[in-house]
């Protein structure tokens, strides 16, 4: 399996899918969207499910990786700018921004994309595409463990695709 982003020009994450973009929810969290395309998913894929996470944020957040988007259940293989926001085909999880690190954003606006906003230095982040011989039992706003408790014993193949975001 292969995943690629037109959000990702020679390993640099483009700025509107952060803090140097445009679209804000109420708490100014970045809410636009990363796309992916994955190819070559192997013949008993039913469906695909994401993390994109940021591990450079361990000595921020002392000590844990920060989770900017969950989705699962997705039945496509091309998921275009902004469809956290816009799609109904699928289930999304519970972003980092919902931790007391990121404010106690509600469940509800947690549940989408969280876009990037190193407070640092430039980050690499990780989305790691899994294609799933399943649906997973799994609903709206689940958490980071829920996600890999329901793939485990399913996962079929998975790819990371990186990129480095700077504010």
């Amino acid at each position: 399996m292969n995943v690629t982003s037109s959000g990702i020009i020679n390993g640099i994450i483009q700025p509107q899918y952060g803090g140097r973009g445009t679209q804000f929810n109420e708490n100014h969290i970045p809410t636009f969207s990363l796309p992916f395309k994955a190819e070559n998913v192997p013949e008993k894929t039913v469906s695909l499910a994401i993390v994109l996470e940021d591990k450079d944020a361990y000595p921020v957040t002392g000590g844990f990786a920060w989770i900017h988007w969950l989705a699962a259940n997705i039945t496509r293989f091309d998921i275009r700018d902004n469809e956290s926001q816009t799609a109904t085909d699928f289930v999304q999880g519970r972003n980092s921004w919902t931790s007391i690190q990121g404010g106690e954003q509600s469940v509800e606006l947690s549940s989408y994309y969280g876009g990037m906003t190193p407070p640092d230095q430039p980050h690499i982040y990780e989305l790691h595409v899994f294609a799933i011989d399943k649906m997973l039992d799994i609903g709206q706003g689940f958490l980071l463990n829920e996600l890999y408790r329901a793939m485990e014993g399913h996962i079929l193949a998975q790819y990371t695709l990186k990129g480095i975001y700077e504010n």
